[in-house]
């Protein structure tokens, strides 16, 4: 990056100080009170839609639901969604929101482990509670997002002596490859300052053509080399005591990505896979089902293709419905019914936008594409509320308008499926968010060029 535009993302991200400091005011003070949607078509996701519906919250979550029958207590804050569309929040199901700020500058990106660590790898504690992104994410009614890791640079240490101090043993020196990515965790967008709702929720790898690259070239090797670390992961958890005596035999991973692995192979936590062509996605059903291993697909262009195996094997699949042009040998046969026709075999699905942090509007978006292209608007819906929370294990707190469930509830003005609607009021915990986010504070601060003082002395 030359230093012009170094210099702009860092007078870009100063300028972001206002905002943040008006996020960390906002989180003092705030309570989850008695909160009551009046006048709104109420999407549950599980019951159908209550039309001139009253929803109301107290103390984080939602107490009541239904028609004019919904008794509203005295004191309660109200708002009137004049006709408006309520829906639980959304839940971007992939995405580096708050582990990646500016995509040029290295030292803003928390997403990838690099050269030295791979299934170790934690993006919780990468993650930036006041990132300037979040507000923007939560006025595109994200609630809930999935931080998802990507695998960094895989290249070999410099020498024998470097991969055995990492491993702990000369005995176990060796090439070291960044196969996996790392762990995923849950974030809530509730203006906390320890938004991780959960951590380590899966493990993520790369196959096809992605994987080829990280295990030396080949498809092939790529699956080898994975059976070779679930192999060791297992060995070590069942000999740590002889492995600390320096009694085991050689591993081809460092300690610390072997006990990551361990939840894995021991079906406590999910593989997320990411992989595009047919024939890899039939590989990584296989290798699931040959290591028992709890699967999740992400990407998956041609997974209409295998539909049924898909089903069969009880596997939910993250796509985005827009992802169909042929732009690598391993997509050839992406289009645009994909979720469709998944949905129809009896697939889970999740639909996501761009993996990008500042570019969640697509998922809603996506989902319009789908119902233009087969998919119903109830599963369209679906797909980016509840069946995301029912993929990440949250479904009995988030996901559907229900009794008892976090009030995590968007008032849009109109349809969220439409491009031209967006959000009113957004509610996370049964608290309205109120952080400006960037864009808006820039809206405000030049769209009035008449009032007589430069912009830069707002």
């Amino acid at each position: 990056m030359n230093s012009t535009l170094r210099d702009a993302a860092i007078a870009a991200a100063l300028s972001c100080l206002s905002a943040l400091t008006h996020a960390a005011s906002a989180r003092d003070g705030e309570t989850a009170g008695p909160l009551a949607i009046i006048n709104a078509r109420l999407e549950t996701i599980t019951r159908g839609t209550i039309e001139s519906g009253t929803l109301l919250m107290a103390n984080g979550r939602i107490v009541a639901l239904g028609g004019a029958a919904v008794d509203v207590p005295r004191g309660a804050r109200i708002i009137d969604a004049h006709g408006g569309t309520v829906t639980p929040g959304l839940i971007a199901c992939s995405t580096n929101l708050a582990i990646a700020e500016i995509n040029q500058l290295a030292e803003t990106r928390d997403d990838a482990g690099g050269t030295r660590i791979s299934a170790a790898f934690d993006v919780q504690y990468g993650v930036n509670a006041w990132s300037p992104q979040i507000p923007v994410a939560r006025e595109s009614g994200v609630t809930h997002a999935v931080l998802s890791p990507l695998v960094g640079t895989a290249e070999p240490f410099d020498d024998e002596e470097e991969h055995a101090a990492l491993q702990g043993g000369g005995e176990n020196a060796g090439a070291y490859n960044a196969l996996f990515a790392g762990q995923a965790a849950m974030l809530r967008l509730d203006a906390s300052p320890l938004p991780v709702m959960r951590a380590r929720i899966a493990m993520t790898l790369d196959l096809g053509q992605a994987g080829a690259q990280h295990g030396g070239g080949s498809r092939a090797a790529s699956i080898i080399l994975v059976k070779a670390a679930l192999a060791d992961a297992r060995h070590y958890a069942r000999f740590r005591a002889s492995y600390d005596r320096g009694a085991t035999r050689t591993y081809g991973l460092p300690t610390f990505d072997l006990e990551a692995l361990i939840p894995v192979v021991e079906g406590r936590t999910p593989l997320l896979v990411r992989v595009s062509r047919a024939a890899d996605i039939r590989q990584a059903l296989a290798l699931a089902r040959e290591e028992n291993l709890r699967l999740i697909l992400e990407d998956a262009q041609e997974a209409w293709l295998v539909a049924d195996e898909i089903a069969a094997a009880k596997v939910p699949v993250l796509i985005d419905p827009q992802d169909d042009l042929p732009r690598s040998f391993e997509v050839l046969a992406a289009r645009l019914d994909n979720a469709a026709r998944l949905q129809r075999a009896g697939v889970t699905i999740a639909i996501k936008g761009s993996r990008n942090f500042n570019s969640l509007r697509p998922i809603r978006l996506n989902a319009g594409v789908a119902v233009a292209y087969g998919l119903s608007r109830d599963e369209a819906l679906r797909a980016i509320t509840l069946n995301p929370a029912r993929i990440w294990g949250i479904a009995n707190r988030t996901g559907s308008l229900e009794v008892g469930k976090d009030a995590d509830v968007v008032v849009w003005s109109g349809d969220p499926l439409e491009a031209q609607s967006y959000t009113r009021n957004v509610i996370v915990g049964g608290v309205e968010q109120t952080t400006p986010s960037r864009r808006l504070q820039l809206q405000e601060r030049y769209g009035r060029p008449d009032d007589g003082y430069p912009p830069a002395y707002h």
